[in-house]
């Protein structure tokens, strides 16, 4: 790579990686806030549909398969980062516990397990389990949060 190109493609990442901090650092905030003020009707805000993070049946029949074949139920952990090509990528993670800052979603035995920060990227959104030719994955279908992503569903750009 040229050092021309590098000179003049550092401003625009550079900017990127600041806006994506502020944004992450946005969502904290008012996850902590949200948390803070109002734990006790959270479950009352959770049970609304925008508010929950949805399960398809492909995603629960695949976690029920990993299921039967490990002694400890496992949770599917489903997380947001900096990163990826559209600026924000999704995690998921097979895990045995969940933390205090926890959101746990249940459907037909299976939880999906989503950290506050993370929460507000992916409220209302739906987890699905994708087999294609060349992958097969946890995904995230469809996300009101996002305005647009990546053709392979693990990146997005969140709404301003």
């Amino acid at each position: 790579m040229s050092r021309s190109l590098v000179k003049r493609v550092a401003p625009y990442l550079a900017g990127r990686i600041r806006e994506n901090h502020r944004l992450l650092n946005f969502s904290s905030a008012s996850a902590l806030k949200e948390a803070s003020s109002s734990s006790s009707s959270s479950s009352q805000s959770e049970s609304s549909s925008i508010d929950v993070v949805h399960l398809s049946d492909n995603c629960i029949r695949r976690m029920k398969e990993l299921q039967s074949s490990e002694p400890e139920k496992k949770l599917l952990r489903l997380g947001v980062e900096t990163g990826g090509c559209s600026g924000f990528q999704y995690v998921f993670e097979l895990d045995n516990r969940t933390n205090p800052d926890d959101r746990v979603f249940e459907k037909n035995g299976v939880k999906l397990v989503v950290d506050n920060v993370s929460y507000d990227f992916v409220k209302g959104a739906t987890v699905d389990y994708v087999e294609e030719l060349i992958r097969a994955a946890f995904v995230v279908a469809e996300n009101p949060a996002a305005v647009g992503g990546c053709s392979c569903k693990s990146s997005f750009m969140v709404k301003q």
